[in-house]
């Protein structure tokens, strides 16, 4: 098994600050082709020193606009990509409200089906623990300090990032 290296969340947050009003002309802005929000987790992801998984399909990577993971921009490919990696990149486990820190992942769905349309990093946690006091940054609709409680969500997944593979 390989050696699992720590996430830096802060350096993950510091990143969401800079960005959750503007865009990183290195990356894509993909708000014209369905939103911006995997695209910025996946930078904060990025960011916080989590390397590329260059997989064909199966990865996590952005090299340009037309050549990328679906992972890097979709929330559902991200979710699977999350909830599988074994290899290279980002390594999460589903979590709860309970076990979150700052820089991990809240994906949301926003209807009665099993697709999950949003992702968002956790910024911010108050005491005491719960979806009013978990605060988030995202684009699309860009947010910053934003309570997860202002989402009117069907349900909601919470991603642990326990540290990457190289």
């Amino acid at each position: 098994m390989s050696k699992l290296y720590k996430y830096n969340r802060q350096k993950a947050i510091e990143y969401a600050k800079k960005w959750a009003f503007d865009r990183n002309s290195k990356y894509y802005n993909f708000e014209e082709l369905g939103g911006d929000c995997t695209n910025f987790i996946s930078q904060v992801l990025h960011a916080g020193e989590c390397p590329m998984n260059y997989k064909k399909w199966e990865g996590w990577y952005y090299n340009n606009v037309n050549d990328r993971a679906p992972a890097w921009t979709s929330a559902n490919y991200l979710r699977r990509f999350l909830t599988n990696n074994k290899e290279r990149g980002p390594i999460a486990e589903l979590s709860n409200i309970d076990s979150v820190e700052i820089g991990d992942i809240v994906q949301l769905n926003f209807d009665s089906d099993s697709i999950f349309e949003h992702s968002l990093v956790i910024v911010d946690i108050k005491s005491p623990r719960s979806i009013e006091n978990i605060y988030i940054a995202a684009h699309t609709y860009d947010r910053y300090n934003y309570s997860l409680a202002n989402y009117y969500i069907q349900e909601l997944q919470f991603f642990h990032i326990l540290g990457y593979k190289k």
